[in-house]
């Protein structure tokens, strides 16, 4: 029982981290959008997380075996950056400038979120599965719990942004430490 404890306590603490990384990207780009689109944005940014999070736990054993998928995951976050600082920071969040509700907009936020997922949810369940080791049910139990972060997370942030710009320096940032750090553990591996 002492082990499923400190399993337990291990989960919510990578889910702390790793499910705030999400959120941060979630929030970031759902800030641009009047308050009835970013609900949207966050609801379909977090329906993605789910399901990718779903197949990622089902193939876990499988994806730990690919050298260099980090890398890839961390260059989709450059990316990402870039597309965020370009959108989000430099032309700034103007209530007068607000993205009209344009399906095209919608669209190209939903896809920036699903990158993003892609390439994060992947280190979260890598993460998790890691902790759970053969405890399904804590491994249930931590992909459930990270949903529910960045959810929480993910709308706090989109708000907070709109009212203090240099919450968004501060994401990017995050999102950058996060992108070099996937980059450079899989580079450690061809080295």
């Amino acid at each position: 029982m002492t082990e499923q404890v400190i399993i337990f306590f291990q989960i919510v603490l990578i889910d702390l981290v790793l499910a705030g990384d999400n959120a941060i990207i979630i929030g970031m780009v759902a800030s641009q959008f009047d308050n009835e689109i970013r609900k949207k944005i966050i609801f379909w940014g977090i329906s993605a997380a789910i399901i990718l999070r779903i197949i990622f736990t089902l193939i876990t054993a499988y994806l730990l075996q690919i050298d260099g998928l980090k890398i890839i995951g961390g260059l989709l976050l450059l990316y990402i950056a870039y597309k965020l600082y370009k959108d989000v920071i430099k032309n700034g969040i103007d209530d007068k400038k607000k993205i009209k509700t344009k399906k095209a907009s919608f669209l190209k936020a939903i896809i920036t979120v699903i990158i993003a997922d892609v390439s994060m949810s992947l280190d979260n369940v890598l993460g998790v599965a890691g902790a759970a080791r053969d405890h399904y049910i804590l491994l249930v139990f931590g992909l459930i719990l990270s949903i529910l972060l960045m959810a929480t997370i993910a709308t706090i942030i989109s708000k907070w942004i709109k009212k203090y710009k240099w919450i968004g320096w501060l994401g990017l940032l995050a999102i950058l430490a996060v992108a070099i750090e996937l980059i450079y553990s899989d580079l450690q591996v061809f080295l």
